[in-house]
């Protein structure tokens, strides 16, 4: 799923948080100016149409938003705001990048991943219900199912999860820590891919990193950088969004959902439209500010009837266009169970669209419907409004989640 950089900033204070289904969102209208949290102005794009031109359309780039001339779009850079990443890299460049990673993540290739992954599901399971109730879904469940799944993907057998933690938080942080503290975690972070990298150069494996390596090699122009880049990138994407969906669908189905968790039970192909449904309408974060996946135009852009003028940072608000009740009709409560009306925009479109959603979708349809299957009787153990939350990053989920059975 992605994790572009936002105008955004997660919630800074201590006062509670509303779960992330129960969030409003701005009516979806024209373009409107804004601000980023640095003072850049910003135009703001919450219509389903509009945005998936800003997505889509070549004369908006991520690559501009690093060039000399760029206004500050970030107060404390992360692990996102790398120009020479894959999702900060356009055109040409991109496309040859990208084509080193994307064949691993294809619809075929995730489906020959299901019956491990399922196996690595009901392990789970039976370590929960071993545990007995109460449990923390989180510890036990929404955090080691994502990690597993891409430690072995990866090669990575034996990831230390909480350095990984550690890591990641810093690597997508707003608000959470210093910019030193940031730059010194991803500079361990670099040292651990460049080390893995080297690991793999010496004895090649069946994995995602040797597949690197070799499509690295026969490209002959990709860099040292953009392979350590590519790697910790993966290891963060790969986990992080999926632990946070995860966690934040189980907030709403173990809750207000209630009504739905036998049905998630019934059969996997209820359990794939509700996933689809769920990525729609409960975004991965919350804001102070503005949300949205942020381009910049190249050149005067008409978008939903406004010029933007060349050189304009842009914001495409996802989670406006994914609940736009001109295209979506219901909630989730009457429409959890039913096709989507239009595409969702949780994994973005076009260039840039996430490499890892098929992934994400066949961990989550297969993880909501075999807890369903093997705890009917599941539910929050604590009102919603006592729940912990992880603040200060691009994404939000629970630190913890106590539920019973």
């Amino acid at each position: 799923m992605s994790t572009e950089n936002s105008a955004t900033g997660a919630g800074t204070g201590t006062a509670p948080l509303v779960p992330l289904h129960c969030l409003r969102h701005l009516e979806p209208g024209p373009p409107r100016l804004a601000a980023l949290p640095t003072g850049t102005p910003v135009w703001l794009v919450s219509r389903h149409t509009d945005v998936r031109q800003v997505l889509t359309d070549p004369r908006l780039g991520r690559a501009p938003l690093y060039a000399p001339d760029a206004p500050p779009i970030s107060l404390t850079p992360n692990i996102l705001d790398d120009p020479q990443s894959l999702l900060n890299i356009d055109g040409t460049e991109h496309q040859r990048l990208r084509r080193t990673v994307q064949r691993a993540f294809t619809p075929r290739a995730i489906a020959r991943w299901r019956p491990w992954v399922a196996s690595v599901i009901e392990a789970l399971i039976d370590e929960l219900m071993d545990h007995g109730s109460p449990a923390d879904i989180v510890a036990a469940y929404t955090r080691p199912l994502p990690v597993a799944v891409i430690s072995r993907l990866m090669g990575l057998d034996g990831l230390d999860g909480k350095r990984l933690a550690h890591w990641s938080d810093h690597a997508l942080s707003t608000t959470a820590y210093s910019a030193e503290a940031i730059g010194t975690a991803m500079e361990e972070f670099a040292g651990f891919g460049a080390a893995v990298i080297a690991e793999r150069r010496a004895d090649p494996g069946e994995d995602l990193v040797t597949s690197l390596l070799t499509a690295a090699t026969e490209d002959g122009s990709i860099t040292e950088g953009q392979l350590v880049t590519l790697v910790i990138g993966l290891v963060v994407a790969g986990h992080e969004t999926t632990m946070t969906t995860l966690g934040n669908a189980l907030v709403y189905l173990l809750g207000d959902g209630r009504e739905a968790w036998r049905r998630l039970a019934s059969d996997e192909a209820s359990a794939a439209a509700a996933t689809e449904q769920l990525l729609r309408a409960v975004p991965l974060g919350d804001a102070d500010h503005l949300p949205g996946l942020l381009r910049r135009t190249v050149e005067d852009v008409e978008i939903g009837g406004v010029v933007i003028p060349a050189g304009s940072v842009v914001a495409a608000d996802t989670g406006a266009a994914n609940v736009d009740p001109e295209v979506f009709t219901g909630d989730l409560l009457t429409e959890l169970f039913s096709p989507l009306a239009a595409p969702m925009y949780t994994f973005g479109a076009g260039p840039h669209h996430c490499l890892g959603a098929w992934l994400a979708r066949m961990e989550l349809e297969l993880a909501l419907h075999r807890l369903a299957r093997r705890l009917p009787s599941l539910r929050l153990a604590d009102p919603a409004e006592e729940i912990d939350w992880r603040r200060g990053l691009l994404t939000r989920s629970p630190n913890s989640l106590r539920v019973i059975w």
